[in-house]
């Protein structure tokens, strides 16, 4: 093979974070300071460096990740024996598998999460407008889009939630289903119970209400959702107006007892409730979830439904795991034409001037150089070797799936119509 595509990177499992924040290279992917120009065995490069990885990508001639690490440990004014350690490397198809499993989030931290594609096609757009990437790399990296956009079309590895915020939302949805009329009270100011409260807000909830001991700091939450900050002192009076409770205190005690619950159903003529209780210890008496109408999952329950929907992604993941290695196989095929395509393009050109010249002989003897006769004469004798190229043609088509056959194939052709002859 003319190119061969090699990557070498760092991420989540061979790395801690301290080693991924040194030889991160995200301030190195500029015009101005690319990381891994296209100089020596390099022909076309890509970066991908996110908070969980980063990847060096290249196509060149031979084995080039020599020059990659070299690259990388100069942008980061480190050594290679600096990053060896926790460096993997790839070559060939296993380089294309391995891009296309992180694209389809396989190799992710979070199975299924679909952030690492929006970061591989930006990476894209960055060695684009650096002018690294070409034919190769340019292929490699549509090609990925549509086998993560295969994989998530054809499996569920991205479908159910993984996070505990997320999980509470979808557990929302279940019991609400249009989040647009509804509206949401976040008590305390937990991590966890404010992603959740920013999940429900882009699913369109109606309105998100903070209360918090703290005033100022529940003001700052509800100008962050775009909500209204209500007295901590004063919960019980908005609760009846609320469908939604997001609570994540670090109040020793329960801030929601059942008694205030029933109070509160009565005034909402027992419209449903969803409490969310994110905090340890709870902030909701469990005796809530006896209430008829009321639903209550503490942080033990979405843990539950996390687990199992992980479990769900694995099982899926090993369907798209099936897909990639279809897609890696038909690439294979594609790469092996780049090496078939040159010899073809001198066949081909070959016949064609044979074809030319033979009609202008022909024509002279004739002494006739009627257009119309010209034409004829150029269709026969084009069509002649179209036809006599076509076995030759097929058979370079079909040895393109082996690499050591296609070699064979290519250098038998080459040789009996001799088209490495300078005469």
């Amino acid at each position: 093979m003319e190119s061969d595509i090699c990557l070498v990177g760092i991420n989540h499992r061979t790395a801690g974070v301290d080693v991924r924040e040194r030889f991160a290279l995200a301030d190195c992917c500029d015009m101005e300071r690319w990381a891994l120009p296209c100089v020596g065995s390099i022909r076309e490069s890509l970066i991908l460096s996110t908070c969980n990885r980063v990847e060096l990508l290249a196509a060149g001639k031979g084995d080039v990740t020599g020059q990659m690490l070299q690259c990388w440990a100069r942008a980061r004014k480190a050594r290679i024996s600096d990053i060896q350690p926790y460096v993997y490397i790839h070559r060939s198809l296993e380089a294309v598998r391995h891009v296309f499993s992180v694209a389809s989030s396989l190799d992710s931290m979070v199975l299924g999460e679909p952030q690492i594609l929006g970061q591989m096609k930006a990476a894209y757009r960055k060695a684009a407008a650096c002018r690294t990437t070409g034919v190769i790399l340019n292929r490699l990296l549509h090609k990925s889009f549509s086998v993560a956009k295969r994989v998530r079309t054809e499996t569920a590895v991205a479908s159910n939630a993984v996070s505990i915020s997320y999980a509470a939302v979808e557990l929302a949805k279940r019991i609400f289903g249009d989040m647009r009329r509804h509206k949401v009270l976040l008590v305390g100011a937990g991590e966890m119970a404010e992603l959740a409260a920013m999940h429900l807000l882009q699913n369109g909830v109606d309105e998100i209400l903070v209360a918090n001991r703290t005033h100022a700091r529940g003001e700052d939450l509800a100008r962050q959702f775009q909500g209204r900050a209500v007295p901590f002192e004063r919960l019980a009076d908005f609760l009846p107006s609320v469908d939604i409770v997001i609570t994540s205190t670090g109040s020793p005690e329960p801030i929601i007892r059942a008694r205030d619950v029933r109070a509160v159903l009565r005034a909402r003529k027992n419209s449903p409730m969803f409490f969310i209780d994110i905090a340890v210890p709870r902030d909701i008496d469990p005796d809530v979830n006896s209430l008829d109408n009321v639903y209550l999952y503490d942080i033990d329950d979405l843990k539950e439904v996390v687990e199992e929907n992980i479990a769900g992604r694995r099982d899926e993941a090993e369907r798209a795991r099936e897909i990639v290695n279809e897609e890696v196989a038909a690439f294979a095929g594609w790469l092996a034409t780049l090496d078939v395509q040159p010899t073809l393009v001198q066949l081909v050109g070959r016949g064609e001037r044979l074809a030319s010249e033979e009609v202008a002989k022909t024509l002279k003897r004739l002494g006739n150089d009627d257009k119309n006769l010209r034409e004829a004469l150029e269709i026969m004798a084009c069509s002649l070797v179209r036809k006599l190229h076509h076995d030759p043609i097929m058979f370079l088509k079909h040895g393109c799936a082996h690499q050591e056959s296609n070699n064979s194939r290519i250098s038998a052709i080459r040789r009996i119509f001799n088209l490495d002859s300078n005469t």
